[in-house]
């Protein structure tokens, strides 16, 4: 733990030395094990101290799809001022999200007047990538091999090896589209400065969203990898590394690997 809280403090002088400096505005990318609580609790630590700092980033967030941008722009504006928890139910927050995470960064955001965001390409969108590619859904193809080697090897692995090659193939398009969505919403709103919430895997420099920022963009963008204390990050994966214990959770393969009970005659 005292490892953590040093890297915690690491990052927390990288996210204020951003936003006092005379460069641009800070452009920073928060990764995250999705469901480990005392991440959370780091980040949101940070995310306020930035906030202290005098930096009025965008709030960028993984965990509302990009087509209910509409929807959150509506609650944004209504008057009185919305709550956090008002705005996740109009922008229909995705299944899958333990909202008790995410619903004090939207409200945050709301009571500094941050723009919130939504960053993620939707689970049906996703399924046209897989099943059409990326050129034809909008996105680029020229994906280097070492980002397909890299996503479906992620994907394999937190599938437990019950999932074939070829599909997870395809589900690493579907991955590579969210980063370049990402990645384009950050340059749309770089001028102002940037924090993005977001997996691991999104905000690795060498595979993720940083990879499909242009050059100028990710010499300004620092990525901070959340990990647990058993992963093992590759070489050149975060700018900073803050380390947690494990959360307590069940081995999300045990399910997976018991054989299914015979069918009744």
């Amino acid at each position: 733990m005292r490892f953590a809280l040093i890297l915690c403090c690491a990052a927390t002088v990288l996210l204020v030395a951003c936003a006092h400096s005379s460069a641009p505005p800070s452009i920073v990318l928060l990764g995250e094990v999705h469901d480990n609580a005392a991440q959370h609790a780091l980040r949101l630590a940070e995310f306020r101290t930035l906030l202290d700092s005098g930096a009025r980033p965008a709030l960028l967030m993984e965990q509302f799809d990009r087509d209910r941008q509409p929807d959150i722009d509506r609650v944004r504006a209504a008057t009185p001022a919305p709550t956090a928890a008002a705005l996740v139910a109009a922008a229909g927050g995705g299944p899958g999200w333990d909202w008790a995470f995410y619903t004090p960064f939207v409200q945050l955001a709301l009571d500094r007047g941050l723009p919130i965001v939504a960053v993620n390409v939707s689970r049906a969108e996703s399924r046209q990538v897989m099943s059409q590619g990326l050129a034809d859904t909008g996105f680029s193809a020229d994906v280097p091999d070492a980002v397909w080697t890299a996503h479906t090897a992620d994907i394999e692995d937190s599938h437990c090896g019950m999932i074939d090659a070829a599909t997870a193939r395809r589900m690493a398009g579907a991955q590579v589209a969210r980063d370049q969505f990402m990645a384009r919403s950050i340059e749309a709103w770089a001028d102002r400065g940037v924090v993005l919430l977001a997996g691991n895997g999104h905000v690795r420099r060498d595979v993720g969203v940083p990879r499909w920022l242009a050059d100028r963009t990710r010499a300004r963008s620092r990525s901070i990898g959340y990990l647990e204390d058993t992963d093992v990050p590759p070489p050149g994966a975060y700018d900073r590394v803050v380390v947690t214990p494990p959360q307590a959770r069940e081995d999300p393969c045990a399910a997976m690997h018991q054989p299914s009970p015979p069918r009744s005659p």
